[in-house]
This record gives C-alpha cells, structure tokens and sequence, in this order.
C-alpha cells in the first residue's frame, strides 16, 4: 500500500481516508519546484486544494498549477491527455486545448492557499513557469482529427517517460508515435492488446517510485 512506502526520503502527501478524491493519474511532476494535478472525473477541487496545501507546506515544491479538464470517461486523468516526454516537450490531446483552464496554486506568507486563473495559451504557460524559450506541445494524432480521436481511445496521448526524451508508447498508435520520432523522441513501443481495452495507458500501468534528481 501506499503506507508501506512512506518513508523520510518517500512521504506521503495524500491520505486514502482523505474525504476527497484524488488520483495518481492526474499528478504530473513538471520540475523540482512544480507539480501539475488535473481536476478530472476522479479528482475533486477540494481534494485537489488539500494535496496542494499539504504539498507546499511540508516539501520544496514552490507551486500547484491545476488543470481543469472536461469530465468524461475518454478524458478520465490528466495523464490521459497530457504527458511530459522530454525537458520541453508535451504530449497532448487537441480536443482539451479549447476548454481547458488552469490555475496557480501558491502560498501566501501566513500558509494560506492562494489561488490565480492564468489566461495565457498553455504552451506560453508551460514556458514561463519552467523557465524555458518555448515548449513543443506533439499532438495525439498530428493534425488529423480522426487519428486523434481513435488513437487517444487507445492512449496515444498516455506516455511513460523513463529519461528526457525516451518514453514508452503503444505500438498501435501509429499516427502519433511517427509525429513523436520526428520531434527527435526515442519511442520504445510496446504491444497494448487487453491492455489499452482495459483504459490504460504507459504511464497508468506504472508507478514511479524514485527518481534521479534531473
């Protein structure tokens, strides 16, 4: 369980008896100060709140940008339709690019949660926050609608990174792993079968659970 790995180096930020919902799948860690949480089907604002302020308060993440993404089951987790695969590249669903909204989440000099809208497209967000010239976002399915839609069923958009720019796709997303090889990403396909029919993609199949310090 999730106590059972809870150590000094490993603290839990998130308690399962926690009165609201929160979900792995929608916790991206962007850098050494960020982390991004979706408010999705499964992750409730509050729950999102009470991890951000747990978070901020107890470790050295300096801020919690919320991703507010629509609620149905095609779009269940953050990571379903948004994946970091190298320093300055993000897979993404096109079709969440319209509705989506994001907000800040800092706090103030009393601890208390602050909250900020950020109105600017999402890769000038993504930029400014890590510091960066620009930021790539690879569509799922390129510029074809259609390929977006079928391959985002099977996770296209759903990546595991193992290393800045080498991450695990399925090999039946054959759209959007050409258009990830000709950013320069270093795709390691793997056969989806049952696995995409369970609604799962690379990086819902894992759990990281330490990392080197990038």
């Amino acid at each position: 369980t999730d106590r059972d790995f809870a150590t000094e180096e490993n603290k839990q930020w998130y308690d399962l008896s926690d009165s609201y919902s929160i979900e792995g799948g929608d916790v991206l860690v962007l850098s050494r100060d960020i982390v991004a949480v979706g408010l999705s089907q499964r992750t409730t604002v509050s729950g999102a709140e009470n991890f951000a302020r747990n978070l901020l308060q107890n470790s050295g993440f300096k801020k919690v940008l919320a991703f507010d993404i629509p609620e149905t089951r095609a779009f269940m987790h953050l990571d379903t339709v948004f994946t970091m695969v190298d320093y300055d590249k993000f897979t993404i669903h096109p079709e969440i690019e319209g509705p989506l909204s994001v907000y800040e989440m800092t706090l103030d000099d009393h601890g208390e949660l602050q909250f900020r809208a950020l109105k600017e497209e999402l890769k000038d967000i993504l930029a400014l926050e890590l510091k960066l010239p620009a930021v790539d976002l690879i569509r799922c399915g390129g510029g074809d609608l259609m390929a977006a839609q079928r391959e985002q069923w099977n996770d296209g958009s759903n990546t595991l990174c193992v290393e800045p720019g080498k991450i695990c796709v399925y090999a039946r997303n054959t759209v959007t792993n050409d258009v990830l090889y000709k950013q320069g990403i270093n795709c390691l396909e793997m056969p989806s079968a049952e696995l995409s029919r369970g609604r799962g993609g690379p990086r819902c199949m894992s759990m990281p659970f330490w990392r080197e310090d990038l």
